[in-house]
């Protein structure tokens, strides 16, 4: 903060302030780590999906809610959307250079968390 205006841009090298409600940094990561985002991520790490595979592998998700953070995450940029144009269109996901970057340490965490459940929960 620079005498009491909160920049939304950091310039070359610089970070954003991520505790400051306008920051820009702070809505990827709300995007990241919402309910669906983060499965997403993880569901697209080995490799892309369509509409429907997403669907089907992430349970619980509505057709609206896996619309709604598949379109937030390709305006981040963490995904990429290649549409065919077929009757009907077929619309495929996958992860961004990006979109890898972020989801390495989520999916690290997500396996952690999936050995540490399959050892019983020990020690």
């Amino acid at each position: 903060m620079v005498g009491g205006v909160q920049h939304r841009q950091a310039g070359a090298g610089q970070r954003y302030d991520v505790f400051h409600a306008d920051c820009p940094a702070r809505d990827l990561v709300d995007h990241v780590t919402s309910r669906w985002g983060i499965w997403v991520l993880i569901s697209l790490r080995s490799n892309d999906l369509r509409f429907y595979e997403l669907r089907e592998s992430i349970q619980g998700i509505s057709e609206k809610m896996l619309a709604q953070t598949l379109r937030a995450l390709v305006q981040d940029g963490l995904l990429r959307r290649e549409v065919e144009p077929t009757t009907p269109p077929q619309v495929t996901y996958g992860l961004t250079e990006f979109g890898r970057d972020v989801g390495e340490p989520l999916t690290e965490l997500f396996d952690r968390i999936t050995r540490r459940l399959s050892a019983g929960g020990e020690g």
